[in-house]
């Protein structure tokens, strides 16, 4: 006999407050949205933004803001999409139906949680865990990176303002390391 068992959806950092930096720092759980991982020819790419309601980033490291949601170029021929719930709603169908050319669209969402880091120290904070140089990083783009030992997209929409993206299982860790950080920068160590 086969049995079936169901995917349980689990938000590990729900009800684990980080205090507020007072004017400095804010590190919180950012609003939870519809994840997919999408892979297309780069030549093909303009078949997907009219459908998608985001015209995809030609560039790696690119961010397209657009129907709620936004789309980073992660590869060649790779976007994460980060989409609210109702855009996402039968993306995968609406996609098939509108597009001719060959493409993957994953629903990743239940793989990853988000993290919002803001405020004045914000760049000093995640610099304390990831070896890029933050300063240098342009607004408005995103990046694989390492924070710490574990694997992350970085998105920087503003010298003040990033999201993290990072795989539950890591999240625990990621997050009590931004608790670390932030008791160090109220304390002005």
């Amino acid at each position: 006999m086969i049995q079936a068992r169901m995917i349980q959806e689990w938000k590990t950092l729900a009800g684990t407050p980080i205090p507020e930096v007072a004017g400095r720092l804010s590190v919180a759980l950012a609003p939870d949205c519809a994840r997919f991982s999408l892979r297309v020819r780069p030549d093909d790419r303009a078949a997907l933004d009219a459908p998608l309601g985001i015209a995809l980033p030609d560039r790696i490291g690119g961010v397209a803001v657009g129907a709620g949601g936004h789309a980073l170029c992660l590869g060649p021929d790779e976007w994460s999409l980060l989409l609210p719930a109702e855009a996402a709603a039968g993306l995968g169908e609406r996609l098939g139906a509108a597009v001719t050319v060959p493409f993957s669209l994953v629903d990743v969402g239940h793989r990853e949680v988000g993290i919002a880091v803001s405020g004045p120290a914000a760049t000093l904070a995640l610099s304390s865990l990831c070896a890029l140089d933050l300063d240098a990083m342009p607004a408005g783009s995103a990046t694989r990176t390492i924070l710490d030992r574990a694997q992350a997209v970085l998105i920087k929409h503003d010298a003040e303002q990033y999201r993290i993206e990072v795989w539950q299982s890591f999240a625990d860790h990621v997050w009590t390391l931004l608790e670390v950080v932030s008791r160090e920068i109220a304390l002005d160590l």
